[in-house]
């Protein structure tokens, strides 16, 4: 998975042609990640944690299938991160 295009901190998505609030916080030098996604003026919301280990790369969805979070990672649209 490439964390990379979700900037530290909070900005803004489209996915479903919903908007939604998206806060990633790293962790451990980058082995962890949290991602949390909430739809703006909605109910739907994306949880998940990604670890980086030696062996290998664990992506642990938060109450919701693995499916729908890469489904999210893959399709948002990062909208315009430096927002005031």
């Amino acid at each position: 998975m490439d964390f990379q295009k979700f900037p530290e901190g909070y900005s803004t998505g489209m996915y479903q042609c919903k908007k939604y609030g998206i806060s990633k916080t790293t962790f451990n030098n980058g082995k962890s990640i949290k991602l949390y996604a909430e739809e703006l003026g909605g109910s739907d919301f994306i949880s998940m944690n990604f670890y980086s280990t030696k062996e290998k790369e664990l992506l642990k969805p938060c109450e919701m299938s693995k499916a729908k979070v890469v489904d999210f990672l893959i399709k948002v649209k990062l909208l315009n991160t430096m927002e005031s």
